[in-house]
């Protein structure tokens, strides 16, 4: 089995030592559990529950923006607008996708 080995701060180590003894594990254990939730071999854990949270995000907003567009377009148009400047602002869209 390979080893790791990281430098984490005094703050970090003792909440993951309250969660590990909360669970019953040993530290190390606790930790790779973690990262194996989080690299998506747990099939019910971080990736899961992040795709089910973003599925439902997309269907309500597609919902929301279908029945504005229905009544007003032009509200549907400056929302997107928004929408664009909004991700725009932190990075997430892609320069491709950013043509308005």
């Amino acid at each position: 089995m390979a080893r790791i080995t990281i430098r984490i701060d005094d703050d970090l180590y003792a909440r993951l030592s309250l969660q590990a003894r909360n669970a019953g594990l040993g530290a190390a254990t606790y930790c790779r559990d973690i990262l194996e939730r989080f690299e998506g071999t747990d099939p019910s854990g971080y990736h899961a529950r992040f795709d089910e949270l973003h599925a439902t995000a997309i269907q309500a907003f597609a919902i929301l923006a279908t029945s504005v567009g229905e009544r007003s377009p032009d509200i549907l148009q400056k929302g997107l607008g928004e929408a664009r400047r909004l991700l725009r602002e932190r990075g997430l869209l892609d320069p491709e996708q950013d043509r308005a």
